[in-house]
């Protein structure tokens, strides 16, 4: 059963109904279920399909074509000595095809296009001299490189400039997603458990595959991470090197940005890594943007300037607990889950997990219509010797309101005490010392399990629990 993907679906269904020729690039980073998608909409009826495969010479990918063409019923077919001359065979296949609609199906597109093969010239000549002047064909691409897929195929400016007619990007699945899968699977997990994974794997549908079921979540993240022959042991070395060509200058800039979950600006991101502010590095970091590891929020104040911050779970992951060699310890999250580190790993992954909840954030606030800018925003000390100040979360609203959002993550109703309002009212004078902004300023907490009515509950304007984050939303 498909989870989610419904507008997803509906897309590839009328992309396969129209009367027209339809080339769709379907994209997101690995492992977010792009195949999946794809085989479970056409229950695997395709008239050819075709992966490439991962570090593989242009005769590998060949033979893979020929292989795969002789499984799609041609006969005495032999490898194609380049890719004109394949898709030539395959316009053949296609041609004595008696399907209705010719469903082609390329997964992994860029690791086809290994250096001086030609293939994406092939792949301008087969659609725009051929395909595309049918009625009957549906050509689908997937990639998990998706800075290939946005840079050779969406951003093309030469033969392929606006080719691609229908774009879907996959993302993770959200909170309520990976309810609804656990549920199917027959796992009996509380809302608080879900929540916790979430924060170690983020809303990627192939890790949450491999969840055990009848064990507690440590156990699951100790067998997964931490037991010698774990399964995502070596998935995070895996995952760069499936992606970029040279991945260590990747995960240089993810690593620093990894020990500073706030986020650099530019010129900070330059002096953490020691490298140059190039073309290169603009190209790294929209790469890494594109792949949905970093995300660049506008500075606040400054209409160039951006902070890069690391929003994918996995690898905030990594970074803390993996990476440091200094344990070997194979039920290190089960011997850790009440100690200091895991509490103060917990707060600073939920607040990832807010950012990727947006749309029910402002869905709970009831702005889901109104624009908004959301960032976090730090300050340091005034020359007149006031503290510095950061918020954890900043919604910037179109009707002239500012939410200054504080994330608390507890197991129980949280209680605001006094210390936390003279904070709370620390950063709104901060924030308004710095930016004249003329907003009314709304104090907003987002906690799992509500706020007690004790303390100084009654200064806080609006209250957002984990049931909210777990709400489910139209994707748009």
């Amino acid at each position: 059963m498909l989870i989610g993907r419904k507008k997803e679906q509906a897309e590839l269904l009328r992309a396969y109904e129209s009367n027209e020729a339809q080339f769709v690039a379907v994209y997101g980073r690995r492992r977010v279920g792009k195949t999946y998608l794809v085989r479970q909409t056409f229950k695997n009826r395709f008239t050819f399909s075709c992966s490439g495969q991962a570090q593989g010479k242009t005769s590998d990918q060949l033979f893979g074509w020929m292989s795969s063409l002789k499984d799609a019923g041609m006969q005495d077919v032999k490898r194609p000595a380049n890719w004109l001359e394949a898709f030539e065979l395959l316009k053949q296949l296609i041609r004595f095809s008696s399907a209705t609609k010719k469903v082609i199906f390329l997964d992994e597109l860029p690791w086809f296009d290994t250096p001086r093969s030609g293939f994406l010239n092939a792949l301008e000549f087969f659609w725009n001299g051929w395909a595309s002047g049918r009625d009957d064909v549906l050509l689908i691409v997937c990639g998990s490189a998706t800075s290939w897929i946005v840079n050779k195929l969406l951003h093309n400016h030469d033969g392929l400039h606006n080719r691609v007619t229908l774009r879907i990007h996959l993302e993770p699945f959200c909170l309520a997603e990976c309810e609804q899968y656990v549920s199917q699977r027959g796992f009996m997990l509380s809302r608080y458990d879900i929540l916790e994974t979430y924060m170690v794997l983020g809303g990627i549908p192939f890790y949450w595959s491999m969840l055990e079921p009848g064990v507690s979540v440590a156990q699951n993240i100790d067998q997964l991470f931490f037991s010698e022959n774990g399964a995502l042991h070596s998935e995070f070395g895996e995952l760069y090197h499936s992606l970029f060509r040279h991945p260590e200058h990747y995960i240089g800039i993810v690593r620093a940005l990894g020990e500073h979950l706030c986020g650099l600006t530019r010129q900070q991101l330059v002096n953490a890594c020691g490298m140059k502010s190039s073309g290169s590095l603009t190209t790294m970091l929209n790469d890494l943007e594109h792949c949905g590891f970093i995300k660049a929020q506008p500075a606040l104040g400054s209409k160039k300037e951006a902070v890069y911050q690391l929003v994918d779970n996995f690898s905030l992951f990594f970074f803390k607990f993996i990476a440091p060699s200094g344990h070997n310890d194979e039920h290190f999250w089960s011997h850790n889950y009440l100690s200091p580190l895991r509490r103060a790993w917990v707060g600073l992954a939920f607040e990832r997990v807010c950012f990727q909840h947006l749309p029910q954030i402002k869905q709970a606030l009831g702005i889901a219509g109104v624009a908004t800018q959301v960032r976090s925003w730090r300050i340091g000390p005034s020359p007149d010797g006031d503290a510095g100040a950061q918020i954890d979360m900043l919604i910037t609203r179109a009707d002239n309101m500012i939410n200054i959002c504080e994330m608390k993550y507890a197991t129980q109703p949280y209680v605001v005490t006094r210390d936390d309002m003279l904070a709370l009212h620390h950063k709104a004078a901060r924030l308004s010392a710095a930016k004249a902004h003329g907003k009314s300023l709304n104090f907003t907490l987002i906690t799992p399990c509500g706020m007690a009515h004790t303390g100084h509950w009654n200064e806080i304007h609006n209250v957002i629990t984990a049931d909210e984050l777990f709400a489910s939303w139209r994707r748009t």
